[in-house]
């Protein structure tokens, strides 16, 4: 019995996320624009996008552990390296039904807002520390279809209020 698509729905979509942050006082702008699926795609959008732009990758380690690093757009992670940094086996790119089911995401919208999505608290949190130190933060809302810009204060309390602290790392060391 093979399974093409996942089949799990989670409990959040943007709309939920959005009405979350506004239920908890999170101040959030979020821009709509058209899809992205990689960095160099949206450099236009995000140039009239003021702060730090992020990508976000949903990492599978040998043992089977899940990770989400973000960082910012710029940064270059060294998925040779980053096992050391982080404190993982040696890491690979998570399947799309392991995304859908942990995150609640598709491939393209990956983002650390989807830590909503993970009750179990199945995805261990990497934050790159230029991230942790920005005064305003962008991600995706669950869709690649939208920018939602947190000033840090916000992106602090958000994720406190999911419970997740995030592994503060700085890739640029490496």
């Amino acid at each position: 019995m093979t399974q093409d698509k996942p089949t799990h729905t989670p409990v959040y979509d943007r709309d939920r996320l959005l009405a979350w942050m506004a239920e908890h006082h999170i101040a959030q702008t979020t821009h709509d624009h058209p899809a992205v699926y990689r960095v160099e795609e949206g450099q236009a959008l995000k140039a009239a996008i003021p702060g730090a732009h992020t990508k976000n990758l949903f990492l599978k380690d040998r043992k089977g552990r899940l990770w989400l690093i973000s960082a910012r757009q710029d940064t270059v992670i060294d998925l040779k390296r980053a096992p050391a940094l982080i404190g993982s086996d040696r890491l690979s790119f998570g399947n799309e039904t392991l995304m859908w089911e942990t995150l609640g995401v598709r491939p393209g919208s990956v983002t650390a807002l989807g830590l909503i999505n993970d009750t179990d608290r199945r995805v261990s949190f990497v934050l790159d520390r230029a991230l942790w130190e920005a005064d305003i933060v962008n991600f995706h809302p669950l869709t690649n279809t939208a920018t939602t810009a947190l000033e840090q204060a916000a992106l602090r309390k958000a994720l406190a209020l999911m419970e997740r602290e995030p592994v503060v790392v700085d890739f640029s060391a490496l």
